[in-house]
C-alpha cells in the first residue's frame, strides 16, 4: 500500500498512516457486512482511482476471486465511487452488478479524515446466498452500517488505537451489542459460551455488562472500575478478564454513527486454553533456564575442586594437566551460563568466544595479544558447547606452544559465516605469529590430548573438518570448518 499511495496519489504521510489504521481495523467491517472491501484512492491527476488494499470476509462468500490491489480505473466507469468521493456520503443506489453469473450489491463509503475525503471503500456483497437473515446477521448488518457511517464521518478508526488483527478478537469469536447505558441487547452464541466459562449461570441479554463482568472477575481493587468502564463500552479499549478458571479477551468499540454514542460493540474471545499453554511454556522455559544455571554452578564447583587439587600437586606436569581440565570445564560453564539467560536453546556465540579468549589469555607465558575478528553469530546449544571446548583447546595450544616465555606476539580468532541458508557453514581460523609447527607435524595423526579432543569434537560431534597448517609468513593457522544452522 505504501508504494501504491506514494506512486499514484497526492496523499501525505499522515494521510497514509490513517489508511494503515483503517486497514488494521476493517476486517471487522468486512465480517459484519458479509462483504468484500476494496479501498480506492484518487490518483494525483484526479482522472483515475487506484485500489490500494482489499479485504475478504470470514463470514460469507467473496465477490472477488481475483486480487484487486494495484488496479487502476478511470473516473466515470464506476459512478458510485465518483458520487461518494464528490459528495462525501455513503452511496447505495443502483442495481446489483453481475460478475461471473453472480449478483453483487455494490456500495461506496467515503473515507474521511479531518474533513477531507481521502478515498472510497467499495463494499461488495455476494447476493447468491442471500436468505432471510437471522437475529445474529441482522445485528451484524446494523453494526456494520453504524461503523460505515463513522468511517464516512471520520470518527472511525480511533486515532492511536492500532489493532493487531491476529491477536484481537474478531466478530466470529463472540459479539455483544450494548445500548448507550451498557445493557446487553444481543449476545452471540460464542459470546454467551465465553461468559459461561467465567461462571455466568444465566443469560446475558438485559444485564449491565460492566457490572456483570466485574462481579465475575476476582476482586482487584481499582481494577474493577476499569473493567466496568471497558465492558460498558464507553471508550475504545481492550483487556482480559479472568475468573472461575477461564480467561476472556474483551474489546470495546463505541458506536457513534451520528456523533453521539448510541451504544457499543464488544468483541470477545475465549483465550483460556491459549493462556494455559502460554503459562506452561513460561514454566518450561524457566525450568530449562534454572537447569542451565544449576549445571553452570556445578561445573564451577568442579573447576574449583580441580583448582584446589592442582595447588596441592607436587608434580608440575600433574598441576598443568589439572589446570587444563579447569579451563575445559570453564568453557562449558560459560555456555551454560549464557543459556541460562536466554528464552531458547540458542546463544550469541561472539560473547562466549570473547570470554573464552579472556580466560585462556591468563595462561599466556609472554605478552601475547589475543583478539577476535568477524562474527560467529547465533548458534544452537548443541553446536555452541562443543565449539567452545574446541576454541579453548586450540587457543590453549597456541599460547602454550607457539611462544617462548616472555616473547611478544599475537593470536587472532577470525570467524566467517557462509554457505546457503539451508546449509550454512562457519569457517574459523585461529592464527598466531609464533614459532610455527615442528618439522613433520601432521595434525591428523600427531598431537597432544588437546588436539585429540579437537579432532573428536570437530569431526565426530560437529561433522566438520579440522587442520593445522603453517602460516604464509610466520606462525600457524588452525582452520575449522563446521556446519551450523541458519540464524533466525
Amino acid at each position: 500500500m505504501n508504494d501504491l499511495v506514494r506512486q499514484h496519489t497526492a496523499l501525505s504521510e499522515s494521510d497514509l498512516e490513517w489508511l494503515h489504521l483503517l486497514v488494521s481495523e476493517w476486517q471487522l467491517l468486512s465480517d459484519l457486512s458479509f462483504a468484500d472491501l476494496v479501498l480506492w484512492v484518487p490518483t494525483l491527476d484526479g482522472t483515475r482511482y487506484v485500489s490500494v488494499a482489499q479485504m475478504r470476509p470470514n463470514t460469507g462468500p467473496t465477490s472477488y476471486q481475483d486480487d484487486m490491489v494495484g488496479h487502476l480505473v478511470p473516473r466515470g466507469r464506476r459512478p458510485l465511487l465518483d458520487a461518494a468521493l464528490d459528495e462525501g456520503r455513503i452511496v447505495r443506489e443502483g442495481d446489483p452488478e453481475w460478475r461471473e453469473e453472480v449478483p453483487v450489491r455494490v456500495e461506496s463509503i467515503p473515507v474521511r479524515r479531518e474533513g477531507r475525503v481521502l478515498g472510497v471503500i467499495a463494499r461488495n456483497t455476494n447476493l447468491l446466498t442471500v436468505r432471510t437473515p437471522s437475529r445474529l446477521e441482522l445485528t451484524y448488518l446494523q453494526s456494520a452500517s453504524d461503523l460505515a457511517q463513522m468511517i464516512a464521518a471520520g470518527s472511525f478508526p480511533f486515532p492511536g488505537q492500532q489493532v493487531d488483527m491476529d491477536a484481537s478478537p474478531r466478530a466470529g469469536d463472540g459479539l455483544l451489542r450494548l445500548d448507550a447505558d451498557g445493557i446487553v441487547q444481543y449476545a452471540s452464541p460464542n459470546a454467551l459460551s465465553a461468559y459461561h466459562r467465567l461462571g455466568l449461570a444465566s443469560d446475558l441479554v438485559g444485564q449491565h455488562l460492566g457490572q456483570l463482568t466485574s462481579d465475575l472477575a476476582p476482586a482487584r481493587g481499582p481494577v474493577d472500575e476499569a473493567i466496568v468502564k471497558l465492558a460498558s463500552g464507553y471508550a475504545p479499549r481492550e483487556a482480559e478478564v479472568e475468573g472461575n478458571g477461564g480467561v476472556i479477551q474483551l474489546r470495546a468499540i463505541p458506536l457513534k454513527p451520528k456523533g453521539t454514542r448510541i451504544g457499543s460493540l464488544v468483541l470477545l474471545r475465549d483465550v483460556t486454553e491459549l493462556r494455559r499453554r502460554e503459562r506452561e511454556l513460561i514454566t518450561k522455559d524457566a525450568t530449562i533456564r534454572e537447569i542451565h544455571h544449576r549445571v553452570k554452578n556445578n561445573l564451577q564447583t568442579v573447576a574449583a575442586l580441580l583448582r584446589l587439587q592442582a595447588r596441592r600437586m607436587d608434580s608440575d606436569q600433574g598441576r598443568e594437566a589439572l589446570n587444563e581440565a579447569v579451563r575445559r570445564v570453564g568453557s562449558i560453564a560459560i555456555v551454560h551460563e549464557t543459556l541460562s539467560q536466554n528464552l531458547d536453546e540458542r546463544v550469541e556465540f561472539d560473547e562466549i568466544a570473547d570470554r573464552v579468549l579472556a580466560m585462556v589469555a591468563e595462561i599466556s607465558p609472554g605478552k601475547v595479544n589475543c583478539r577476535r575478528t568477524g562474527r560467529f553469530g547465533i548458534l544452537d546449544a548443541e553446536v555452541a558447547t562443543p565449539l567452545a571446548m574446541v576454541l579453548t583447546e586450540v587457543l590453549q595450544n597456541a599460547l602454550e606452544h607457539a611462544f617462548a616465555p616472555g616473547e611478544q606476539g599475537s593470536v587472532e580468532v577470525s570467524a566467517l559465516r557462509g554457505g546457503t541458508r539451508e546449509e550454512a557453514r562457519l569457517l574459523i581460523t585461529v592464527r598466531d605469529d609464533g614459532r610455527g609447527l615442528p618439522e613433520g607435524f601432521d595434525a591428523q595423526r600427531t598431537g597432544n590430548l588437546g588436539l585429540q579432543i579437537v579432532r573428536t569434537l570437530v569431526e565426530g560431534e560437529l561433522g566438520g573438518s579440522f587442520d593445522m597448517v603453517p602460516a604464509p609468513d610466520r606462525g600457524t593457522n588452525v582452520v575449522l570448518d563446521v556446519p551450523v544452522g541458519p540464524e533466525k
